[in-house]
């Protein structure tokens, strides 16, 4: 494993109609005026790293997010099916509230099993590692240098989970906000973290 640097960032806040928690998985949101300027923010504060590609999920606020980061930069952003958030199946756009009202065993169920419950018509988080580390190791195969990575927040919890030898169990101990950076490297002695969920206020 060659010597790079991967910032791994999590999308700006999506817009939505209402403040409440809600799954938000595959639903193809664009990014709030506030998570434009998370995005904004991140690109101040990448401006100055040297960073020879990008990647991102296809999906909307993965990719505005990555744009405004790269910015004038001469890299080409590769937009991955693969990096897509978690699939939520019939929970998609569901209020956290409304779940574990509504389906109290399922809500319970899932935090008892945060790494292989699947929601109904989902995937689980051992289901969304599997194409996310395919994706990964394609990164890492296929180009040299430091990489920009653009997730989500389950995508990423997946990632650095791998990173840090940690079961999928534990997924949800890894805090991941809108618009965070993590930073590892990537050595011949393995992976170590140097920056996990930092946000600039």
């Amino acid at each position: 494993m060659a010597n790079r640097t991967v910032y791994l960032v999590r999308n700006g806040k999506v817009r939505q109609a209402d403040n409440q928690r809600r799954y938000i998985g595959q639903i193809d949101l664009p990014l709030s005026e506030e998570g434009f300027l998370q995005s904004r923010k991140l690109r101040e504060i990448l401006e100055s790293e040297d960073i020879q590609a990008a990647y991102c999920s296809d999906l909307e606020r993965s990719r505005q997010t990555a744009e405004i980061i790269v910015g004038d930069r001469k890299i080409d952003i590769q937009p991955l099916t693969d990096l897509r958030e978690i699939a939520l199946g019939d929970w998609e756009g569901c209020s956290f509230a409304d779940i574990s009202r509504l389906y109290p065993g399922e809500f319970r169920a899932r935090a008892a099993d945060a790494g292989y419950y699947r929601t109904p018509g989902g995937e689980s988080f051992a289901e969304c590692g599997k194409r996310v580390m395919r994706a990964f190791q394609a990164i890492l195969s296929g180009v040299s240098g430091n990489i920009l990575i653009v997730g989500h927040a389950g995508v990423n919890r997946v990632l650095l989970s791998h990173v840090l030898g940690m079961p999928l169990g534990n997924i949800f101990r890894i805090g991941q906000d809108y618009g965070c950076i993590n930073i590892f490297q990537c050595k011949q002695s393995g992976y170590q973290i140097k920056l996990l969920n930092y946000t600039d206020g």
